[in-house]
């Protein structure tokens, strides 16, 4: 890939993970014109953000192993479709259920986008010095979305609606995406490993029940409603840790045979030296002294026999 081409992956990527951090932030001001509309209670509209997080946090680990499944790019395009999609079903909701829905939609997907996008950094740019500046500008923009998203919610609630705080996602993702068919390049998938399905639930599972237990702390770090999703996430992850290590394969020492083994094959056998019978020197004695002049007469040989 050439230079310029790289770049312009870069702005692909971090259009797309300012949109994922843009909408944890635009909603807050959207919020008290979206309740009017669609009429929830107090306690109720809390999960307009609760859920667009809990999809977020506890799919993130599986999302990056999508990624590295069925292929980079085609998982990136794909996550930000599907986030597109969400934020068309939330803007569209006719009511609470459907927007609550629209932004667990929109998590599970951001879930997706996220640790794709920093595979793609990661194989696009493999010089040293220009990782550290796209890792440099990425981080900036992603650390920033949260700004501009409490920013740019004033201006659309105050000339269009609360719904185009989550339509403005349609317009940023269809940009980023005809972009990134162009310019984005794509690894082999590594789709002939074992996925394991007990590990993404259990994983999965205990992530979401942090979150939640973090999402219920004003009722009280001391409450039933943080106490019992923290035991509940401390036992799954454990599980998980179990399950991982009762899975992993002993260290195989095949190789290390197979090695030796070939190393006896290319190398030929060298055989120890012989040693000499006290026959054979007394025979070779003999042939060097018939080889002196004539008229010197063989000496008898005295070699001592090695018995």
């Amino acid at each position: 890939m050439t230079g310029s081409r790289r770049w312009v992956a870069l702005s692909v990527v971090s259009v797309a993970q300012l949109m994922v951090a843009l909408d944890a932030t635009i909603m807050n001001i959207a919020l008290p014109s979206a309740q009017q509309a669609l009429h929830p209670s107090d306690a109720d509209r809390q999960w307009v953000v609760t859920a667009y997080t809990l999809a977020f946090a506890g799919l993130l680990l599986l999302g990056g192993r999508i990624a590295d499944y069925l292929g980079r790019k085609r998982v990136f395009l794909t996550g930000l479709a599907g986030f597109m999609a969400a934020s068309a079903v939330g803007g569209a909701a006719v009511n609470f259920p459907m927007l609550v829905a629209g932004r667990a939609l929109q998590g599970a997907f951001a879930a997706v986008l996220t640790p794709t996008a920093l595979s793609l950094l990661a194989v696009t740019f493999t010089e040293p010095k220009e990782r550290a500046r796209a890792f440099a500008v990425y981080g900036a923009i992603a650390g920033g979305g949260g700004a501009v998203g409490l920013l740019a919610g004033g201006p659309l609630m105050e000339f269009a609606s609360w719904r185009w705080c989550l339509y403005v996602n349609m317009i940023i993702g269809l940009a980023a995406g005809l972009a990134g068919l162009w310019v984005l390049a794509d690894g082999e998938p590594q789709g002939r490993q074992r996925f394991d399905v007990p590990g993404v639930l259990l994983v999965t599972s205990g992530l979401v029940a942090v979150v939640y237990a973090c999402t219920q702390a004003a009722a009280g770090w001391g409450s039933a409603q943080v106490i019992v999703p923290l035991g509940a996430a401390v036992l799954l992850l454990a599980s998980f840790v179990f399950v991982r290590c009762s899975r992993a394969p002993p260290p195989s020492t095949s190789a290390s045979r197979s090695s030796r083994r070939s190393c006896s094959t290319v190398t030929p056998a060298i055989p120890p030296p012989r040693r000499r019978s006290a026959p054979d020197r007394c025979s070779r004695s003999r042939r060097v002294r018939e080889s002196w002049p004539i008229g010197r007469a063989a000496e008898p040989c005295t070699a001592t026999p090695s018995w």
